[in-house]
């Protein structure tokens, strides 16, 4: 069984990260994914070579497996024709590119529905396809991180703006993406139409911190952004361990958990003590609280914490750095990897798993990523072209 999508047909107008994300979501749960690449590639090919080094792209080859990749010159009629007849025939579009561009390569979706009406037009942008900066430029540190207000709900005054780490609002789109097509598509079974799903940057933002932004829009109140120093409530917080390991406490319902982290730190006496009575004492002695249970945990590291919390019934969770995780029995035992076939038969690729399953229809990774323009002459033999006409493109420079 290849996965809840086996049998849709989905082609991809992308580059980078969201758009090409989604779309391999899509392959791992086991649609046919054609990426049209422009006649010099996608430039995520390239990235491992700004970190000086060769080879192969852990994070393209995240994005990209599953599908097959077709070399296309978009700004060459017969380019945009064969694009169109690929699109004509989808279950499913799925482009990041600008509405600008799309609309100058007869690929916006009045055109393409017009065509194929069972089409399901998913669109992911940096703002949205509507409005004035509909066709500004965005990366996700542009659109979900700087604009939507992530950056700056995470950074206190005064302090350096922390710099975001590569594809987490692209990822999240992407995802949203893959749900939105799934959506459309039960859709079409109910109403036989296709329609346009868009998703963007900005919004991904705005609803990631949704909580603060709706104290704004609905109250007034500015988010604060908070530090570990004195939180609202000291037992939801980090803290480090002797051993120089950080931790988070769990304690949501602090009221709830204060007695076990008590019997935990060993410290019954502040049961009574009236600055840690209460969530609202707790708060007002914030500072003082935290600082007295970075001095109690710093006695002991955090392998022996670990054993005391649990055994007092204490919620709490590691702070992991990446390579920690990849040795994570937990991350194996909840699916987080997934071994994919080698291009060449060798040992499997081990890859981070995109991260939803379906126990009933379950889907495994089916290829690595392919080569630039590897599957264009099978992708054109299997549109009705023949290899004399496959040549004639080729001389033409519609495809590379």
């Amino acid at each position: 069984m290849g996965g809840p999508m086996e049998g849709i047909r989905v082609v991809e107008v992308g580059m980078w990260v969201a758009g090409p994300s989604a779309a391999a979501v899509l392959g791992d749960w086991g649609a046919d994914v054609v990426k049209i690449e422009p006649p010099d590639g996608d430039p995520f090919r390239g990235l491992i070579s700004a970190f000086g080094a060769e080879g192969s792209s852990p994070p393209f080859e995240l994005d990209n497996r599953n599908k097959r990749s077709m070399g296309l010159n978009l700004s060459h009629p017969e380019g945009r024709r064969i694009a169109a007849r690929l699109v004509e025939e989808a279950d499913v579009f799925v482009t990041n590119a600008r509405p600008v561009a799309l609309e100058r390569a007869g690929l916006d979706y009045a055109t393409m529905s017009a065509r194929n009406p069972r089409l399901v037009y998913a669109s992911i942008s940096g703002y949205g396809v509507e409005g004035e900066d509909r066709d500004r430029a965005a990366y996700d540190v542009g659109a979900f991180w700087s604009r939507a207000g992530v950056a700056a709900s995470l950074t206190p005054d005064g302090a350096d703006l922390p710099y975001q780490r590569g594809g987490m609002g692209d990822h999240m789109a992407g995802m949203a993406a893959a749900g939105a097509v799934a959506a459309a598509l039960l859709a079409r079974e109910r109403t036989g139409k296709g329609q346009l799903v868009s998703t963007s940057l900005l919004r991904i933002g705005m609803y990631m911190i949704g909580w603060d932004i709706s104290m704004s829009l609905r109250l007034g109140i500015p988010a604060i952004p908070m530090t570990v120093k004195a939180p609202p409530n000291p037992l939801i917080n980090a803290y480090t361990a002797g051993d120089g390991r950080r931790f988070w406490l769990l304690g949501l319902q602090a009221d709830r958990h204060w007695p076990d982290v008590l019997r935990a730190i060993d410290r019954p006496q502040w049961a009574d003590d009236a600055r840690f009575g209460s969530i609202q004492a707790r708060w007002q002695h914030s500072a003082e609280l935290v600082a007295e249970l970075d001095a109690v945990f710093a006695t002991r590291p955090l392998a022996e914490w670990a054993g005391i919390f649990d055994r007092e019934d204490v919620w709490w969770a590691p702070v992991q750095h990446a390579h920690e995780v990849v040795t994570d029995r937990q991350a194996h035992a909840a699916g987080g990897f997934v071994d994919v076939p080698a291009t060449d038969g060798g040992e499997p690729v081990k890859m981070v798993a995109s991260p939803v399953d379906f126990h009933g229809t379950p889907w495994a990774p089916r290829t690595m990523p392919p080569e630039f323009a590897q599957h264009t002459e099978e992708v054109l033999l299997e549109l009705g072209y023949d290899w004399d006409q496959i040549i004639e493109l080729k001389d033409a420079g519609a495809i590379p």
